[in-house]
C-alpha cells in the first residue's frame, strides 16, 4: 500500500453524521479526507477535481439514492466503496444489494454512545477504509449475482418446500470458516459448491449487527442449505449453515456427539467482535481433528492464530489463495504462521471440503 494518505471522500446527506465520519477518519495518520458531500451531484463534481482512493456511501440520500450511485461509479469508474448505513431493516436490504452490485463493505454510520462504544466504531471504521484501499476490484464481482447450481451427492435429500427445510441428523463433523472484506460474496461462491449432505458450518462474517440477519436470510433463499443467523444453542447438522450475530461473539461447544453454538458479548478480539480467532480456538479445543478450518478473504490477522490452533489440534486447515483473494490479508498472516495446510482457489475449497470430509469418513 502506497505511503501516501488514504484519500476519503464522505458522501452523506446528514451533516451530523459527515462531520463524525470526518473527526473520525482524519484522527488515523495514514487517512486524510479529501472532502465530504450532502449528495451523489455533489460527490460526482468534487471527483471531477480530485478522485477518491476509498468513498464511503450513504444508500438513502435524497436527488439521487446511493445505491444509484454506486451502480453509476462501477459502471464508469470503479473504486473502492464502502456503505455507511443506518441500523434499520431497510437499510440491511439496501446494503446487501449494493454489496452485490460492488461495494466492498458494510459500516453502521458513527452515533452518540460510551466512550469504548465511539473508540469501537473508530477502528471499524478506519479498518474498513484501509481493507477497502488495499482490495483487489477485478476480484470484486458487480452486477447481479449469478446464481451458481450446487452440487449434490447421489444420496442427497431434495429440500423441503418452504417455510423450513429438511436438516439432517446430527454429525461429528464440523466446518469453521472465517471472513471478512470481499467475504460476503466468496461465502456465497463456497456454499453453492457444496452438497446438500456437507457437515454444519459455523461462519464468522465481519459485518455490523442486524445485517447479518438479513444476509443469512439472503443465503438461505438461494441455496439449499438451511443458512440462518446463529441463536443461542442452536444444534450444528448437516447441511445446516451458522452464521454468527454480529456484534456477538460465536464459540463452538460440544456436548457427547452434538456440537452447538454459544453467543457471546465481551471485548473485541483481534479488532473484532465476532471474532473469527475466537470461534477458531474453540474449534481447536472441542472439535479438534474433526474439524475443518476455512479462512477466506479479509484485512489484518483474525483467525490466523486461531487456524494455527486448529492445525495443531490436529484439524485441515485451509486459507484461500492470494490470486483469488479481495484482500489478502487474514489468509497470508494465517500462512505465514504454518496454519494452512493448503492454499486454494476459491473455487476449489468446497471440493476439498468435501474430500476431506470422505477421508475422514472411511
Amino acid at each position: 500500500m502506497s505511503k501516501n494518505p488514504i484519500r476519503v471522500l464522505v458522501v452523506d446527506d446528514s451533516a451530523v453524521v459527515r462531520e463524525a465520519m470526518t473527526k473520525l477518519l482524519d484522527e488515523d495518520p495514514g487517512i486524510e479526507v479529501m472532502g465530504a458531500a450532502a449528495d451523489p451531484f455533489i460527490a460526482a463534481k468534487k471527483m471531477e477535481e480530485e478522485v477518491p482512493d476509498v468513498i464511503t456511501l450513504d444508500i438513502e440520500m435524497p436527488r439521487m439514492d446511493g445505491l444509484t450511485f454506486l451502480k453509476k461509479i462501477m459502471t464508469q469508474h470503479p473504486l473502492p466503496v464502502i456503505i455507511c448505513s443506518t441500523l434499520t431493516e431497510q437499510g440491511s436490504d439496501l446494503s446487501l444489494k449494493a454489496l452485490e452490485t460492488g461495494a466492498l463493505d458494510i459500516i453502521t454510520k458513527p452515533r452518540l454512545g460510551t466512550k469504548q462504544f465511539l473508540e469501537e466504531s473508530r477502528v471499524r471504521i478506519v479498518d474498513a477504509v484501509k481493507a477497502a484501499a488495499g482490495a483487489d476490484l477485478t476480484r470484486k464481482r458487480s452486477g447481479s449475482p449469478q446464481v451458481v447450481e450446487p452440487k449434490r451427492s447421489s444420496d442427497a435429500v431434495a429440500p423441503s418446500s418452504r417455510p423450513g427445510k429438511k436438516v439432517m441428523q446430527t454429525t461429528e463433523k464440523v466446518v469453521l470458516v472465517g471472513a471478512s472484506t470481499g467475504g460476503t460474496e466468496a461465502l456465497s461462491e463456497l456454499l453453492a459448491s457444496l452438497p446438500l449432505d456437507a457437515p454444519g458450518l459455523v461462519v464468522v462474517q465481519h459485518m455490523p449487527e442486524h445485517f447479518t440477519a438479513a444476509f443469512a436470510q439472503r443465503l438461505n433463499t438461494t441455496f439449499p442449505l438451511e443458512v440462518k443467523e446463529a441463536e443461542e444453542g442452536d444444534s450444528v447438522l448437516q447441511g445446516r449453515v451458522l452464521i454468527a450475530p454480529g456484534n456477538r461473539h460465536l464459540m463452538l461447544q460440544r456436548s457427547g456427539a452434538r456440537y452447538r453454538v454459544h453467543i457471546k458479548d465481551g471485548p473485541l478480539v483481534s479488532r473484532h467482535r465476532p471474532s473469527v480467532d475466537v470461534l477458531f480456538r474453540t474449534g481447536a479445543r472441542y472439535a479438534g481433528g474433526n474439524a475443518v478450518g476455512i479462512l477466506l478473504t479479509g484485512m489484518g490477522d483474525d483467525g490466523a492464530q486461531g487456524l494455527k490452533e486448529m492445525h495443531d489440534a490436529g484439524a485441515f486447515c485451509i486459507a484461500q489463495d492470494e490470486a483469488s483473494c479481495v484482500v489478502y490479508g487474514m489468509p497470508a498472516e494465517a500462512v505465514r504462521l504454518g496454519a494452512a495446510d493448503v492454499q486454494l482457489p476459491l473455487q476449489n475449497i468446497g471440493e476439498q471440503v468435501v474430500s476431506q470430509m470422505r477421508k475422514t469418513a472411511s
